[in-house]
């Protein structure tokens, strides 16, 4: 099962470069994303062997199957979605067999990284996921499209530039204590060996590492790229870049930061995390009053969403720990579910701008009221899953920092304030712009929404014991 979680999208991808027809190429990528996703469940049940290069433990199956589950649900929204973009033309059949494409390249790239046992394997893996997002940010041509494709590229370019430099100073602390070759790049291996490591490299590493993986997550001020990307991009990519390639950056700087956490002698991770946690909290927070399109403003709320998450494993310990994992959980799925209902809206009102939206529960009930669960989750309303696991967050901080806990309590205060503001005119206010029909495909987006909402309600014990003890993991 574990080839499968890697080929089954590899192969889709080159099979779907050449499928000349729409539908069946929309059905194939579905299946592909179904496949994969009962490949990357399977994993929690059937460890195999660790090996030089692949591994699994039960961090990454986390990461996995919560990637799995959005690419799939992302693959049905796409299907709707992408044919309104063929039959208005503002895609062609030729571009949309390049984007089914990139869709499984980018699969393949993600569970790649998220499953290698080599720093190595996993930078490429993730630069590979990257280049295929940038390439589907520009996939329309249009002049805004291509500069924010060109943004990201270059700032993302940036961002794995230097993930690259911290990983080998990162090799070169291990190459004194394991030798050269491949041995002194292996996870399993890097981390029992980490307390004789040169801490000196390694706090030197992290920093870059820090800066590098930062960027990809959105991180202020290494932001500037996701706001445009998400904009000027099709709609199923700012789903899967808010729930998928942002958490496995971040699952790229949690090894890293479990290596670092191993060695008494090096600098604690946490202080950083929690400093560029807060920042982008609170900026992102701020600038939500200030977005005039719809895209842009989730996107910064994604910003606002990753500072809590670094923050809350910045703090560490086994509070923190689970808070920022369910955190990550609970952002990934509910804010595919909110950018699902985003690219309908767009399109039936055929504009971004906030000031073109209003009325949807009047005019699009199912739209209007989908936007309305996804925006009181986002906020972290009771009884969705982000109140509680910010709750726990907020709990823990003012326990050991209360400073840090005013801090925190603004930034989510000020983030919610800027929703709901939103969401009054969005919803509720007077109807604007077109009220025609659109062929949309709610199941994914009410499928994120019954999760996120049983998740606040009830989680199952079985998925308690494991993240606790993801938690330990992390330290």
């Amino acid at each position: 099962m574990l080839n499968a979680v890697i080929f089954t999208p590899l192969g889709a991808a080159a099979l779907l470069a050449l499928l000349p027809s729409y539908r069946l190429s929309a059905i194939l990528n579905v299946v592909t994303a179904l496949l994969t996703l009962i490949a990357a469940a399977s994993l929690a049940w059937h460890r195999p062997e660790m090996g030089p290069l692949l591994f699994i433990d039960d961090l990454n199956v986390v990461f996995i199957v919560l990637g799995s589950f959005v690419a799939f649900t992302t693959s049905i929204f796409s299907a709707s979605y992408i044919a309104h973009e063929l039959e208005i033309g503002r895609l062609t059949p030729r571009y949309l067999r390049f984007y089914h494409a990139m869709f499984q390249l980018m699969n393949f790239g993600m569970n790649l990284a998220l499953i290698a046992n080599n720093i190595g394997l996993m930078w490429v893996a993730l630069e590979l996921a990257t280049l295929t997002t940038v390439l589907m940010v520009g996939i329309y041509r249009t002049p805004a499209a291509i500069e924010a494709a060109w943004k990201y590229f270059i700032l993302g370019s940036v961002g794995i530039a230097l993930a690259l430099f911290g990983t080998i100073l990162v090799y070169l602390a291990a190459r004194g204590v394991l030798g050269e070759g491949i041995d002194a790049m292996v996870w399993t291996t890097l981390v029992g060996a980490a307390p004789d490591f040169d801490p000196r490299l390694l706090n030197l590493a992290f920093v870059f590492l820090l800066i590098g993986y930062g960027t990809k997550i959105g991180l202020v001020p290494l932001h500037a790229w996701l706001p445009d990307a998400h904009a000027e991009g099709p709609t199923p990519v700012s789903a899967v870049l808010s729930g998928l390639l942002l958490n496995v950056a971040l699952y790229a700087l949690l090894r890293f930061k479990m290596i670092l956490a191993a060695n008494p002698a090096a600098i604690a991770p946490g202080p950083l995390m929690i400093t560029l946690g807060l920042l982008s909290l609170v900026f992102a927070a701020l600038m939500l009053y200030r977005r005039r399109d719809i895209k842009r403003m989730f996107a910064y709320s994604s910003i606002e969403h990753m500072g809590i998450i670094v923050f809350a494993f910045g703090m560490a310990g086994p509070v923190a720990n689970f808070a920022g994992l369910l955190q990550m959980v609970m952002h990934s799925l509910t804010k595919s579910a909110i950018f699902f209902t985003v690219g309908h809206i767009a399109q039936v009102k055929g504009s971004q701008r906030l000031a073109d939206i209003g009325g949807l529960t009047v005019t699009h009930p199912l739209l209007g009221w989908g936007l309305v669960a996804g925006v009181a989750a986002i906020a972290g309303l009771p009884p969705f899953g982000i109140f509680m696991s910010e709750f726990m967050v907020m709990g823990n901080t003012f326990a050991r920092d209360p400073v840090l806990a005013v801090i925190l309590g603004v930034g989510l205060l000020l983030a919610f304030g800027a929703l709901l503001m939103r969401l009054h005119g969005l919803a509720f206010g007077a109807p604007r712009g077109p009220t025609g029909p659109v062929e949309a495909s709610t199941l994914p987006l009410f499928a994120h929404l019954i999760l996120v909402l049983g998740a606040g309600i009830w989680l199952p014990p079985a998925l308690v014991a494991w993240f606790e003890h993801v938690a330990r993991m992390l330290g």
